[in-house]
């Protein structure tokens, strides 16, 4: 891997400034988009490996990382448009898309809005329907556990990731340089020299409320070519709970989410028939970090088709 050509900029569209790698690359354009708190420092290691053969970018939507923090425009069409803008600004006419967690919806509304300007879609373990997943979540024993937890003040850096491994034994899993810089454009300093999340709980909770509750795929009519990926493993619980209560938790995971999920596949595939299913046993939600290889090789081979 080699980012001497990686390039981070700005552009000011639709009243916000934007952040963006650019890793450069020569071919057709290959847009990543982020999860839900992530930034595009999270592809850093993984979309330079098409710059072969594709114009390699990731940006990093308002509300996240390294871009603007505005009031409003957490909804689907403000998303979308942002994107668009985003597009018309460097002189982008068609991309294909990939796209991890949250970013399923804005991938799908993208494609129903703007269908010529998609050449084709990656799902990196993207629902783009997750109208009943605050409902499943609802299911969850581990909401019902009371847990007493000390008061976190990290004043530096390396507490805070530490906090953060505690907290994410999954992501703690996965670890590596790449995660380091992640976190630095996830987080700032307050005024007590406190590091604390960038992303305001405001934010967070407009984006579940526009992007969750309510929100229903908008129809895509024209046939693209896409390529899902679904990653099946059960995540790992922090040692805060009880054996006893972790494995309520896989019970729960297993019995509920599991089904849950199954069923959001399959309305995903009677909506796109033709699309590529990929399934991931044991796979991990950030699966092109850490199921990287098998991700690569199938996004190359249905990239090259």
């Amino acid at each position: 891997m080699n980012n001497s050509n990686r390039k981070s900029d700005f552009v000011n569209i639709n009243g916000i400034k934007l952040h963006y790698l650019d890793w450069g690359g020569n071919g057709p354009v290959l847009i990543f988009l982020t999860g839900m708190g992530a930034s595009a420092y999270i592809f850093n290691k993984f979309a330079p490996r098409f710059t072969d053969k594709f114009h390699v970018l990731a940006l990093t939507r308002r509300g996240h990382g390294d871009s603007d923090y505005p009031e409003t425009g957490y909804d689907a069409d403000t998303l979308t448009e942002d994107i668009c803008q985003f597009m018309d600004h460097l002189n982008i006419e068609k991309a294909i898309f990939a796209g991890h967690s949250l970013a399923g919806v804005e991938l799908t509304h993208f494609a129903a809005t703007y269908p010529n300007r998609v050449e084709k879609l990656i799902y990196l373990d993207a629902l783009d329907d997750r109208r009943e997943l605050p409902t499943i979540n609802r299911q969850n024993p581990l909401r019902k556990i009371e847990i007493k937890r000390e008061e976190s003040t990290p004043h530096t850096f390396e507490e805070y990731v530490a906090n953060t491994k505690k907290a994410s034994p999954s992501i703690a899993d996965i670890w590596s340089e790449l995660w380091d810089e992640e976190m630095s454009h996830e987080v700032k300093v307050n005024a007590e020299g406190i590091f604390i999340d960038r992303m305001p709980d405001s934010v967070a909770e407009m984006m579940f409320e526009n992007l969750f509750n309510g929100y229903a795929p908008k129809r895509v009519d024209t046939k693209i070519p896409i390529l899902s990926f679904y990653a099946q493993g059960t995540p790992k619980q922090s040692d805060v709970y009880t054996e006893e209560q972790k494995g309520s938790f896989d019970q729960f995971f297993q019995n509920v989410r599991n089904p849950y999920y199954l069923s959001l596949i399959s309305e995903f595939h009677a909506r796109f028939p033709h699309a590529k299913i990929v399934m991931i046993p044991d796979g991990h939600h950030f699966c092109f970090i850490a199921q990287e290889e098998q991700v690569y090789d199938e996004m190359r081979k249905f990239l090259i088709e």
